[in-house]
């Protein structure tokens, strides 16, 4: 199900978020820019963010899900979809996107974004950066099954990831969500041929029209074709479905 936020979006201003960028087009005050004499500039420095996680890591651990949340989330409840699974044998660790808000009609709960249009590939560089401290953190075993899920918005950033730090894993599963542009077949070449990849949508996705559906893929079979790509439709609209989550590790 969509979030509240995705379809406040949608109803006033007719946008779609099936990726990781929103254009929304308002109509703004005439200033000069010229005569502002305005200078935008960067700076780094030190921030702290949560992330949450599910279980207990132990020597019982066979599989390790990395799921990155869609926008209007936030990580701690994310983890709801993910209860189903057996807790000796699944841990999950869920990373929260940094940019908060108060979501729309009331604007009393919290949701978060990963990505905007705007400062994209500087903006990426801070997710990378804060999902290595997450894996460092977890100290993750090379001895278990690593499943990486991205879904909507998420997809984006766990397929940046994967391609920028050739992160090896078992599984990479796209649900309700685009494959970014700038990526490519070489970006993926690393990965094992026996790795699963799935794509899942739902069959009434707003967001996901017939040519969009087509595209997306055409651009799995492009990226992951010489992997274990299946392509999994539900019945159902923008939605984490959770009995797929099970089928996914018994497969």
């Amino acid at each position: 199900m969509r979030t509240v936020f995705e379809g406040w979006l949608t109803v006033f201003f007719g946008i779609q978020n099936y990726g990781d960028v929103i254009n929304i087009s308002l109509p703004l005050p005439s200033i000069s820019i010229s005569m502002m004499n305005s200078n935008e500039k960067d700076i780094s420095y030190q921030t702290t963010n949560t992330y949450s996680t599910l279980n207990q890591l132990s020597e019982n651990t066979k599989t390790i899900w990395f799921v990155c949340h869609g926008m209007g989330y936030l990580s701690r409840y994310f983890l709801k979809y993910f209860s189903d699974l057996n807790p000796e044998e699944n841990y999950i660790v869920a990373p929260q996107a940094q940019s908060k808000y108060y979501t729309p009609p009331k604007f009393r709960h919290v949701g978060a974004s990963w990505l905007t249009k705007e400062n994209t590939l500087k903006e990426t560089e801070n997710v990378l950066r804060y999902f290595d401290a997450v894996f460092e953190a977890e100290e993750i075993p090379n001895n278990v099954n690593l499943i990486v899920l991205g879904y909507s918005q998420g997809v984006s950033v766990a397929l940046r990831y994967i391609a920028k730090r050739q992160l090896v894993c078992a599984q990479i599963v796209m649900m309700s969500g685009g494959i970014p542009k700038e990526l490519v077949a070489g970006d993926f070449q690393f990965l094992n041929p026996n790795t699963k990849v799935s794509l899942i949508y739902g069959n009434s996705d707003e967001y996901l029209d017939e040519d969009r559906l087509v595209s997306e893929k055409n651009r799995a079979f492009e990226l992951f074709g010489h992997c274990n790509l299946r392509i999994i439709p539900f019945v159902g609209g923008h939605e984490v479905k959770k009995e797929l989550l099970l089928d996914l590790i018994i497969d």
